[in-house]
């Protein structure tokens, strides 16, 4: 049903989520992060509540696991939600309930931590965090898309994918990269990799035209001269 890998870069210190699953729209549920803080996915039965609950205790200064921990602690329907959560110092930590779907696992490393259910095989998550290891030199947003990409090519999930999302937070409270791919009959991962290639090259001139207009490049639209 869903996979995804939430990460640190620990040069940069930005936060990013990448996500798949097979029903619409996974952007608008399940990936979560914030400046400063951390990264946190909310998948299998969703409960979006959860990630800026996590992202709140995180910022408070507790610890991903610790943070998981005080969220699962006597909270209705629990068991069926999937929680992975990256803090500041690169702490990963997960809650998987007693009632998540089909096959699912977890791999927790060092700035990243990947989950998925109804998987094809329970090797899926390390094989994306081995990925996200593998390219320390990348740009943030580049390693959690290639860790989705390993995922897919490792076998995916039992039904086919139809949407995606990657997100980045940086130093501002907006997004540095926010894309999504609501849905897609054939490959919404594929269709998030063409997103990110169009997007790359503008992403810096977006961030300086919010940061300071007078020195941003010109808009590129039609009648700017």
């Amino acid at each position: 049903m869903t996979f995804s890998i939430a990460g640190r870069c620990a040069k940069s210190g930005a936060f990013g989520v990448a996500i798949t699953t097979s029903s619409i729209a996974v952007g608008a549920r399940c990936p979560h992060a914030r400046a400063g803080v951390g990264a946190v996915a909310t998948q299998n039965v969703t409960d979006p509540n959860l990630g800026p609950l996590l992202l709140d205790l995180m910022s408070q200064g507790l610890s991903a696991r610790a943070a998981i921990d005080s969220i699962i602690r006597d909270r209705p329907f629990i068991e069926y939600r999937q929680l992975t959560a990256v803090d500041s110092k690169g702490n990963s930590a997960s809650w998987s309930g007693k009632h998540i779907l089909g096959t699912h696992a977890v791999s927790e490393q060092l700035d990243c931590v990947a989950a998925g259910n109804l998987l094809k095989s329970a090797d899926l998550p390390k094989v994306m965090t081995d990925c996200f290891a593998a390219n320390a030199s990348e740009h943030l947003a580049e390693r959690l898309l290639r860790s989705l990409e390993a995922g897919l090519a490792s076998g995916g999930e039992e039904g086919p994918a139809h949407s995606a999302a990657l997100i980045v937070y940086h130093q501002q409270d907006f997004p540095l990269v926010n894309l999504r791919v609501d849905w897609d009959d054939e490959n919404p991962i594929k269709f998030l990799r063409k997103l990110w290639e169009d997007y790359r090259p503008q992403m810096g001139p977006y961030l300086q035209r919010a940061i300071d207009p007078t020195t941003a490049p010109s808009y590129g639209v039609p009648g700017d001269p």
